[in-house]
């Protein structure tokens, strides 16, 4: 019997273990992060975090409403439920004290999140032109050549972000054997990516642009020649995915645009906006962002389609 209890004890820490393996490390740390502000609300309220009640939930969620995003309140209920299962406890989450809730909020707030802007053509011509300026502000010679090459980085990692849609997280974890330059362009392995948590892998191919000034396989080629010579190991651009949102925003501040209004996401909205805009088929654009479904590059392609099919455009005045 004894050893029976010890066996499914060890299968019980073996399957907690592949529930904890089946996300990646940025998502556990953003459950675990979610969870945090649920537990400081009971602790607050006197109420049981672990395991809990969807009663106690209903109330956070009711509580997160009046500061929060519809799609928040459903994050939240995600990382609670998770966090549950990793610590071997049940939360039905379907419950209708949490269902029925949640469903009276969105009828109150609205569930149409206000996004980030994409970066389209103009905006992305607008904000190389300002990183291929030859000026740069520096005290001495090292300073000079550090700024230099992050202005590379920078530019390269702008153009491959927007032409490949990536996901940030995406690029920031290239590395340089996953780059090949072929005759066509280049490809890029991403070894695993958000919809590939099993690391089977996908190429990305992005070909020469006929303007050079903004072909994203010429930058990544000569960044590359900058920082990986003699040394062609490790990450390529060597930022965290915050960072790229940094990055975005303060060049579109320099090039005139409004920099909040930018983020991270912006090159890969931006990418599947306007492939839409210029006729690419839907499938085409999830071959390269990686959508495995198609309602989000739908609305992608539905952005891009205010203007073309808009029945005012039959009227003449």
């Amino acid at each position: 019997m004894s050893d029976l209890i010890t066996d499914l004890k060890s299968l019980e820490i073996e399957t907690l273990k592949n529930l904890k393996n089946s996300k990646s490390n940025n998502t556990i740390r953003a459950y675990q992060s979610d969870f945090k502000d649920f537990s400081s609300f009971c602790t607050k309220n006197g109420f049981s975090f672990l395991p809990t009640q969807p009663k106690i939930v209903a109330l956070y969620i009711t509580n997160l409403s009046k500061s929060s995003k519809f799609s928040t309140l459903k994050r939240r209920i995600a990382s609670i439920s998770v966090i549950h299962k990793l610590k071997g406890h049940y939360l039905d989450t379907k419950h209708p004290l949490i269902m029925e809730n949640l469903h009276g909020i969105k009828r109150t707030l609205g569930s149409r999140q206000k996004a980030k802007k994409p970066i389209l053509i103009n905006d992305l011509k607008s904000i190389i032109k300002v990183l291929n300026e030859k000026k740069i502000n520096a005290k001495n010679l090292v300073e000079s050549k550090v700024k230099a090459q992050n202005k590379l980085r920078d530019k390269a990692l702008i153009l491959i972000g927007f032409a490949g849609g990536f996901r940030r997280s995406e690029l920031v974890n290239i590395e340089y054997d996953d780059i090949e330059f072929v005759n066509e362009g280049v490809k890029i392995l991403i070894k695993r990516s958000k919809t590939d948590q099993s690391g089977e892998g996908t190429i990305k191919a992005i070909p020469y642009f006929d303007n050079n000034e903004f072909c994203p396989v010429i930058a990544l080629k000569e960044y590359i020649k900058h920082k990986f010579s003699g040394n062609n190991i490790g990450r390529v651009f060597e930022i965290s995915d915050k960072s790229v949102a940094l990055i975005i925003k303060r060049y579109a501040e320099k090039a005139g645009l409004d920099g909040s209004r930018y983020a991270g996401h912006s090159l890969r909205s931006g990418f599947a906006t306007t492939a839409a805009e210029f006729g690419a088929e839907e499938r085409n654009i999830m071959a390269m962002t990686g959508h495995k479904t198609t309602q989000m590059v739908r609305r992608y392609i539905q952005e891009a389609n205010l203007f073309k099919n808009n029945a005012l455009n039959k009227i003449k005045i």
